[in-house]
């Protein structure tokens, strides 16, 4: 199947505005690979320190330089439930390394919060800021330079993205992400959300919402509906870091290990001492950037991806924008319906047919590129098959040819949607993106007066007082990263709900995040530029008309230009933000990170040296090397690169 002309477009696009950088990352990364193992440039002193705790056998192994050492970096801990099943991966994957020729060694571990913990909490506010922290704790891990390739344990929200910035920045190691799984299916999503908005209109109590949450949220494996966590493993399995259907395998089961044990032994086989060595850096590419969009619009998947994928691809030199995710939405249909999008969770799409099927289905009709490398060393064609065991090891059989259940998966043929579930918004408030695959057409227009809030907790106390029953636009600002670490707004969720089903038309627009649950109410989110970033939503007056039209792509206030024009925005004690909780810790975050657009995070695009450029590997037209990331971005598809 040729691949469909506006995917083609947006790659070529994207290629063209990133080769400088993406040449210059490429560069680094084969000028870091080692001819032998890595851990023979270390001194014998390094290398005794490196291997001093080993048994026997594994040191020998190790003191040769002839077997490859492979990392494990790990997000473990037991209080995030999607997470606690990772304190049995080690000793399976230890193993299964011995027995394929190498030696695998617990490199390091990173944090790992869970924003079902601390939403509406001040710890909220290091959430985004924690991906880029747990980017680093893995360059500290690999930092040692013992190892010829990672196995990375991580799942949910900030932490897989995190660890593949991580991995990326050493790119020219291998890398395969090891999912845990999800959890059994609990509480059905419709009931949940329910009893979510009767507690939010004070017709339960605390006890009666703890209940129910606690039997939604039940035991070991990811939440399961389809929020950030889940779109991190659809994403893996696309851009070819997973084993084929590996994603959504209940963890403790002989399956979920059986795959654990053979993507141990599969990074050995691509490790630099391997028989096929496959650098994450030449794994991730811009074809496999654009497939990562594509499944994610084509399974209504978190909102969050519109900042991470664009960190993912700035750690490998690739730039990309909103404007690329909005170029596919238009021509990627949705294919899957998923909790908060629909009934179903995820282990409802996984029996209907799961990941193998929607890659298949993308692929057959030209909407992802086929001729990736992914970490089986082929095309992702290979990845459209599901895993099963024979005799305690994982084997695989081909995608179903039809879905097992039409009301949470179809064929291109006959999708939900024409369209991706999510779209560009643009105009005189600056840019947004809206998810509109949870929002019912007769709700993706809302012209209505603005009520300003510049916290969650005002929108909520207003709501509580009974002073928001009526048409509006919530306007809620000063929840960019610079303010205060853009948190997620979840409990403005079920209240927005609540109002709707009672008959008003109300939105949301706001400089923060929502994420995987965004649901049924159209809500403008990440703003940008923020207000502290002198974003005019800063300008914004109650009474004003605003206009969110997510069907054109509009986001505007309806005042006179001149008007408009003389505004000032309005002084804002930030200081409550920048104090307890370890908060005052991420100043330099708050200080240093870029745009929503440009991915909120705190590093820069790898940069471009000229002496790089003035090597022959680079190729005659490679141009000269982009400046560093002060420079703005004003052109989004010619990039002026000039020298440092």
């Amino acid at each position: 199947m040729s691949i469909h002309p506006t995917v083609a477009a947006v790659t070529k696009k994207i290629v063209t505005r990133s080769q400088a950088n993406r040449r210059a990352y490429l560069h680094r990364l084969d000028t870091a690979r080692h001819q032998g193992a890595h851990r023979s440039s270390l001194s014998c002193t390094n290398l005794a320190h490196g291997f001093a705790a080993f048994p026997p056998n594994d040191k020998l192994k190790l003191k040769q330089l002839k077997c490859p050492s492979v990392a494990i970096i790990s997000a473990y801990n037991d209080m995030l439930s999607a997470h606690q099943p990772y304190e049995h991966f080690p000793p399976l994957i230890k193993e299964a390394v011995r027995e394929a020729g190498g030696v695998a060694q617990f490199a390091g571990g990173t944090p790992a919060m869970c924003d079902g913990i601390t939403q509406g909490q001040a710890g909220m506010e290091l959430s985004l800021f924690s991906r880029d922290t747990i980017a680093m704790a893995t360059a500290v891990a690999l930092s040692h330079n013992m190892f010829d390739a990672a196995v990375y344990l991580g799942i949910c929200d900030k932490i897989v993205p995190g660890l593949l910035i991580g991995a990326l920045h050493f790119g020219h190691l291998p890398a395969i992400f090891i999912p845990g799984g999800p959890m059994t299916s609990g509480m059905s999503n419709p009931e949940k959300s329910r009893v979510r908005q009767l507690y939010a209109q004070g017709k339960i109590g605390r006890e009666e919402l703890l209940e129910a949450e606690s039997k939604s949220y039940h035991g070991a494996g990811t939440c399961t509906f389809y929020g950030t966590a889940n779109s991190n493993q659809m994403l893996m399995e696309v851009m070819g870091l997973h084993l084929p259907g590996a994603a959504f395998i209940s963890p403790n089961t002989p399956l979920r290990d059986a795959l654990t044990r053979a993507a141990a032994r599969r990074a050995v086989e691509i490790s630099a001492l391997g028989q096929q060595y496959l650098p994450v850096g030449h794994v991730v590419d811009e074809k496999a950037i654009v497939n990562a969009i594509a499944a994610l619009l084509a399974t209504g998947g978190s909102t969050n991806h519109t900042l991470h994928l664009v960190a993912i691809a700035r750690a490998a030199g690739i730039i990309i924008d909103w404007d690329d995710f909005n170029a596919l939405s238009h021509v990627v249909p949705l294919l899957a319906r998923i909790y908060p999008n629909g009934d179903a969770d995820v282990n409802h799409f996984h029996a209907a047919g799961g990941t193998p099927f929607v890659i298949r289905e993308l692929l057959d009709a030209g909407l992802l590129h086929e001729d990736v490398t992914t970490v089986l060393g082929q095309g992702l064609r290979a990845h459209c098959a599901e895993p099963l065991l024979e005799d305690d090891v994982a084997v695989w059989k081909p995608a179903p040819a039809v879905s097992g259940d039409l009301n949470v998966v179809r064929p291109v043929a006959e999708p939900f949607s024409p369209e991706g579930g999510l779209r560009l918004l643009s105009g005189n408030l600056g840019r947004a993106v809206v998810k509109v695959s949870a929002v019912k057409p007769q709700h993706r227009l809302v012209e209505a007066p603005a009520i300003v809030f510049d916290s969650q907790d005002a929108f909520m106390q207003a709501y509580e007082a009974g002073q928001l029953e009526r048409d509006f636009i919530a306007v809620v600002r000063f929840q960019g990263p610079r303010a205060n670490g853009m948190p997620e707004l979840h409990s403005l969720t079920p209240a927005l709900g609540s109002l709707q089903d009672a008959g008003y038309h109300v939105g949301l627009v706001t400089d923060g995040r929502m994420s995987g649950a965004s649901g049924k109410v159209p809500a403008a989110i990440h703003v940008s530029p923020e207000v502290l970033a002198g974003g005019p939503l800063g300008l914004v007056k109650t009474g004003d008309m605003i206009r969110l039209d997510a069907e054109n792509g509009l986001l505007e206030a309806q005042v006179p230009a001149a008007q408009w024009a003389a505004r000032v925005p309005e002084a804002v004690d930030m200081s409550p933000n920048e104090v307890g909780m370890g908060r005052e810790l991420f100043a330099m975050f708050r200080r240093t990170v870029s745009t929503a657009e440009e991915g909120g995070a705190t590093f820069g695009l790898p940069p471009v040296l000229a002496a790089e450029f003035e090597n022959n590997s680079l190729g005659a037209d490679a141009g000269e090397p982009f400046n560093d990331e002060d420079t703005p971005f004003t052109d989004r598809d010619t990039m002026i690169v000039q020298k440092r």
